[in-house]
């Protein structure tokens, strides 16, 4: 993801990441995205993830198959991933081809999975979002 313009971009806000895909990614532009975001995890010592990708038309099996895989991964890490921004026809088209994000939270907006990163960190240990053993 180095050559020509950034396809992605991952910012540090506080405790949490925030990565926004600027474009379509191939299958081996998203396992680099996956390596690149899990291992900024650990660097930054993130609590919280949220992943934008209002900007893709598609999401196809793989790229919806990562995603969930590197939410798995933060989880294991000690961050919350939350994926925002999923236009209404992705969501359809997702829907009708039996595919979902399975338990990743998923939210309207960036400002929306923000909020919902800031309300877990006021619920008490134990509530959603908590690591399981």
């Amino acid at each position: 993801m180095n050559s020509g313009p950034a396809l992605v971009s991952i910012l540090r806000q506080g405790d949490t990441l925030v990565a926004s895909v600027h474009t379509a990614l191939d299958d081996s532009q998203m396992v680099r995205f996956q390596e690149d975001l899990v291992r900024q995890i650990g660097e930054y010592r993130a609590r919280g993830v949220i992943i934008d990708v209002a900007a893709l038309d598609v999401i196809d099996s793989f790229a919806a198959r990562t995603l969930r895989a590197l939410a798995e991964m933060a989880r294991l890490r000690g961050a919350v991933t939350v994926i925002v921004g999923i236009q209404p026809d992705v969501a359809m088209a997702m829907v009708g081809l039996g595919m979902g994000m399975g338990a990743v939270p998923t939210a309207l907006d960036l400002e929306e999975g923000l909020g919902y990163l800031a309300e877990l960190r006021h619920l008490p240990a134990g509530g959603p979002g908590t690591p399981r053993s």
